[in-house]
């Protein structure tokens, strides 16, 4: 019969593991992905947690590294340090089952698998001459202007009704992590987490 011992790293881990995202409260660093690992030194009983910030210039690793630091010290753990690792980066392949089903309850759209995204292949771009450039007799043909076509992947779902019909309203949502979005079917605006 094998028998699991808990260890001092697992509490570490289940510590850290527990702590709230500052911006998506519904989600644990855990669910997120953003809890990168918890190491603790057997000699000293040094507790360091590693986070992996969704960007590098998120305004939020700060409180979460104090979050984290907090309920460390909190658990009893005298000495800890709370570290960044950037590489490998963050993605949103990373927030787990649990958390793409929380987002959904709360009423955010979750990332599709950026597989998906990546899926629909280059995306064709032709620019034309910018605004600086010499004034023309004639305007550029409109084949000759900015066209960004949208990428054919899966539709984003209406986390309140499941609906499909669903647009963009604005790429800017409450975070630099979301975009609003409306579902043409119920008519309700959603924020939707934007695959990185």
């Amino acid at each position: 019969m094998v028998t699991h011992t808990v260890t001092t790293r697992d509490l570490a881990w289940e510590t850290a593991a527990a702590v709230p995202d500052p911006e998506l409260p519904m989600l644990t660093l855990a669910d997120l992905g953003v809890l990168a690992g918890v190491e603790v030194d057997d000699g000293s009983g040094t507790v360091t947690a590693w986070l992996t910030p969704t960007y590098s210039g998120c305004p939020a690793v700060a409180e979460m590294a104090a979050d984290v630091d907090r309920r460390l010290r909190a658990a009893g753990y005298r000495d800890v340090r709370v570290r960044l690792r950037l590489d490998p980066p963050w993605s949103t392949d990373l927030i787990t089952a649990e958390g793409r089903r929380k987002l959904a309850e709360a009423g955010i759209a979750p990332p599709r698998p950026t597989s998906a995204v990546a899926a629909a292949g280059p995306v064709p771009l032709t620019l034309s001459p910018t605004r600086a450039a010499a004034p023309s007799a004639t305007p550029a043909p409109a084949a000759a202007r900015v066209a960004v076509p949208v990428a054919a992947v899966a539709p984003v779902a209406c986390p309140h009704c499941g609906g499909t019909d669903t647009e963009e309203l604005s790429r800017f949502g409450s975070t630099a992590c979301k975009a609003l979005w409306r579902c043409r079917a119920c008519r309700e605006p959603f924020e939707r987490v934007k695959e990185i």
